[in-house]
C-alpha cells in the first residue's frame, strides 16, 4: 500500500522495539511530527520510549515530537453511555469521550498539524485494535482523512469499525437493539 498523499494521518505503536528500529519506521514514512497520544509517556520496560528519552531520539532524527496527554486512554464510561457495542468498558469510555465538545476542539487542533506536517499519532500497543488508536482512527476517517497504520510489515490503510454508526463527525458505536 502506498503510505504517502495528502489528507494522511498515521498511527503507530511502539511496541517492544528498539528506539533504532521505530525511528527507522517513522523515517521510511516521511513522518515529521510524531504526536505522542498516551496518557502517562513512560514505560519501565522500554524506557527508550520515556517522553524525554524518545524526544531526545527523535529529534537526533529530525523529528518533532509532541505530548497530547488529553487524547491518552484511561477514561470512565457514562453510566447510559451510548457505545455499549464496545465489550472492552476502556473503549466504550473513550467513544464517550468522543462526543464531546473538548475532543472536537483537540481533533480540529490535530488537524491543523496534520495540515501542516506528515503526522503520526504513537500509542504502546503494536497494532491499533488493541488501543484507542482504533477509536482515534474511526474519528479521523469520518472527518474526511485517510488513516494509514504503520506497523513492520507496511501501511494498512484503517477502514470504520464495523459497528460504528457515523453521523457527521460524530460516532456511536451501539449495542444490539
Amino acid at each position: 500500500m502506498k503510505c504517502d498523499g495528502t489528507g494522511v494521518i498515521h498511527t503507530i505503536g511502539h511496541s517492544t522495539r528498539t528506539i533504532e528500529a521505530f525511528a527507522a519506521l517513522l523515517l521510511a514514512h516521511q513522518i515529521e511530527l510524531l504526536v505522542d497520544v498516551r496518557r502517562w509517556p513512560m514505560s519501565k520496560r522500554n524506557p527508550q520510549f520515556n517522553r524525554e528519552a524518545l524526544a531526545a531520539s527523535l529529534k537526533e532524527n529530525r523529528v518533532d515530537y509532541l505530548w497530547r496527554q488529553d487524547l491518552g486512554g484511561f477514561r470512565k464510561a457514562a453510566p447510559d453511555s451510548p457505545n455499549s457495542a464496545w465489550r472492552v468498558a476502556a473503549f466504550r469510555a473513550y467513544a464517550d469521550f468522543m462526543m464531546t465538545a473538548e475532543f472536537e476542539k483537540i481533533a480540529a487542533e490535530i488537524e491543523a498539524l496534520a495540515r501542516a506536517q506528515r503526522i503520526a499519532l504513537m500509542c504502546a500497543e503494536a497494532v491499533h485494535w488493541q488501543c484507542h488508536r482504533q477509536l482515534l482512527a474511526d474519528a479521523f476517517l469520518v472527518r474526511g482523512w485517510t488513516v494509514l497504520h504503520i506497523r513492520d510489515d507496511g501501511c494498512h490503510q484503517h477502514h470504520l469499525t464495523p459497528f460504528a454508526r457515523p453521523q457527521g463527525t460524530r460516532i456511536t458505536y451501539p449495542g444490539l437493539l
